[in-house]
């Protein structure tokens, strides 16, 4: 967001504030307060004036300027009424040379999640991406993906949701005791780079969140469903500072994981290239890999679907 339209926000978001006093405590004049102000309600935000002054209302729109307007997280926002995908639009950014951009869009036409299966994404969904240059060493990419799981799953249980993560990356709701659940988000998590270091990550992010039941596959539920419709724009907000967080902080990032972890416990079936393994999962280690007991041995799985079975 223009620096100058953020501070006129921040200036008058307490009650009226005169024109004049907007323009003197930010050194501009006034013609280009008003042109300011008239920008931004064109980009949606509520501002009143009268012979008090200007005041900011409320923000109720669903837009790159709002979700930058009061978050505390260092992204800039892309942000798309209609796009094919935000992760392609997030890997063309990256490699642009851009870092610290979220791509937001209402809609994805073309959305698709992990081995290239398609993903339903209609209007009211939050469509996520994030860019990222993080120096850390590409074996610790996957705990990117586990931050993204914990922040989806934090927002998502601030909205009143029991947000629970499936191992890898499924941010899911339990139905019973046994396991079961319905999909609420799924994160896929793409790189560039070498050996040694990594030039750029995108983790993409798609949330159910204000969709009816009719738009949605009969193993997922949403937002609405649990709780009601949520305010996408603080939602957004909260991912990404619960993102910028733990990539911040990845030692904390296994810990919070395993607390939310539905996996954990459960009986599972892991197909990997090599062969499935059905066991119990126990743990996770620091990287992000599952551990899974079959009776005879431990297995780590660093890659694979994972599949909640029934207790025998």
């Amino acid at each position: 967001m223009n620096e100058t339209r953020r501070a006129i926000l921040e200036r008058i978001a307490d009650g009226p504030v005169s024109g004049p006093d907007v323009a003197e405590s930010l050194e501009v004049s006034r013609a280009a307060v008003w042109k300011h102000i008239e920008a931004l309600r064109e980009a949606g935000f509520e501002i009143e004036s009268g012979p008090t002054g200007y005041e900011l209302t409320d923000v109720t729109v669903y837009n790159g300027p709002a979700v930058e307007y009061g978050l505390e997280a260092p992204f800039s926002v892309d942000y798309h009424d209609s796009v094919g995908s935000t992760n392609d639009r997030a890997r063309e950014l990256a490699t642009d040379g851009a870092s610290d951009v979220a791509v937001l869009a209402d809609e994805q036409t073309g959305g698709r999640g992990r081995l290239e299966r398609e993903w339903s994404s209609p209007a009211g969904g939050v469509w996520l991406s994030i860019v990222s240059r993080p120096v850390i060493a590409p074996a610790r990419a996957p705990l990117y993906t586990l931050a993204a799981s914990v922040a989806t799953a934090r927002a998502a249980r601030e909205a009143g949701v029991d947000a629970r993560i499936k191992w890898p990356n499924d941010v899911v709701v339990p139905v019973d005791d046994d396991g079961s659940y319905r999909k609420l988000a799924g994160i896929l998590t793409e790189m560039e780079g070498e050996t040694d270091r990594i030039e750029w990550l995108v983790v993409g992010i798609g949330v159910n969140a204000n969709i009816d039941d009719s738009e949605l596959p009969p193993e997922a539920t949403s937002v609405r469903a649990e709780a009601g419709d949520v305010d996408r724009r603080a939602f957004v907000q909260r991912v990404l500072e619960e993102f910028d967080r733990y990539r911040n902080d990845l030692e904390a990032v296994v810990p919070a994981w395993r607390d939310l972890a539905l996996t954990l416990g459960q009986r599972v079936r892991v197909d990997r290239p090599s062969g499935e393994i059905v066991g119990e999962a126990v743990d996770v280690t620091d990287s992000g890999a599952l551990v899974v007991d079959t009776g005879e041995e431990q297995v780590t799985v660093a890659a694979g679907d994972c599949e909640h079975l029934r207790p025998i």
